[in-house]
């Protein structure tokens, strides 16, 4: 079965791009456009609209990218469980989660799982892990390794690897916006101290939380994506932050922050691995879940 249409077309309609998607599908752009064009002849729609500007999904588009999607998915279930049938397993698998999870999870959860099982190959994808939920939802990746929401998905299967606490921290030299913070110190002088947060996520929603219950508008210096920003610029004496342990653990610069004791605590993290429940049904997906005990 030639699959190589299906991902062409999905390739381009998560780029938008003929340029991006020719490299990343290793075709010339001439190719990829005779294959769209194969496409919507053979379906008799037009799945893109393009101009010398841009490239849009049809509303036909976006009806044959859930088609595909499912199509491609279906057709790994089944050869892969012909696989399983010899005890062969071949295939890959994607996995997304921040730099920090890579250092701290990916070598026990990997190292015994590729003797087992030599043949399939992992891609690795790292980044902001308040997108790993996402990446899982919209099949842009067969798993990740992340924080639980605090309502999962109903789609979602979520197993727990480990908890971490989340911690603010502040710069290891205190400077002068910092003197006399301690955690009774009163809730009015932390509406003064500049703060830095993620842009989304799991932590921004608990640090929002936590100063809601102050009953103070935190004053934010700066959002940005990826807690290991967070902890540079932290070093580097801009503000106080709030990143999960596992963190600063892994962190080069651990020795220019330092943790704050706050009451209330925040509430801890629980690290697990996150994948939809169909794609459970994925041997080589279910292969690596049930590494973890």
């Amino acid at each position: 079965m030639d699959t190589r249409p299906y991902q062409q077309f999905l390739s381009l309609a998560d780029t938008l791009h003929f340029g991006r998607s020719s490299e990343l599908c290793h075709v010339s752009p001439s190719t990829l456009s005779r294959t769209i064009r194969q496409l919507e002849t053979q379906l008799g729609v037009t799945l893109f609209e393009r101009d010398n500007r841009s490239v849009r999904l049809t509303h036909e588009g976006r009806l044959f990218q859930r088609y595909a999607r499912d199509a491609l998915e279906q057709w790994d279930v089944f050869r892969h469980s012909l696989m399983a049938e010899s005890r062969e397993l071949s295939g890959e698998i994607s996995i997304y989660c921040s730099v920090t999870a890579s250092y701290s999870f990916l070598y026990e959860l990997l190292s015994e799982f590729r003797q087992r099982h030599p043949r399939i190959e992992l891609k690795l994808h790292t980044g902001d892990p308040a997108s790993a939920v996402s990446r899982v939802l919209s099949g842009e990746e067969d798993m990740s390794i992340t924080a639980r929401p605090e309502t999962l998905p109903t789609q979602l299967a979520f197993k727990p690897i480990a908890t971490s606490p989340l911690l603010f921290i502040a710069p290891r030299t205190m400077p002068e916006w910092l003197a006399g913070l301690t955690a009774t110190t009163d809730a009015a002088n932390w509406g003064n101290i500049p703060m830095i947060l993620s842009e989304s996520g799991l932590a921004r929603e608990r640090t929002d939380a936590w100063f809601r219950q102050l009953g103070i508008k935190p004053r934010i210096y700066a959002q940005v994506a990826g807690n290991e920003a967070i902890v540079s610029m932290v070093g580097l004496g801009f503000g106080v932050g709030v990143v999960p342990q596992i963190v600063v653990d892994n962190s080069p610069l651990a020795e220019r922050i330092q943790a704050l004791e706050v009451e209330p605590a925040l509430t801890p993290y629980e690290v697990g691995l996150c994948v939809t429940e169909k794609k459970l049904r994925n041997p080589l997906v279910k292969a690596l879940w049930s590494q973890i005990r």
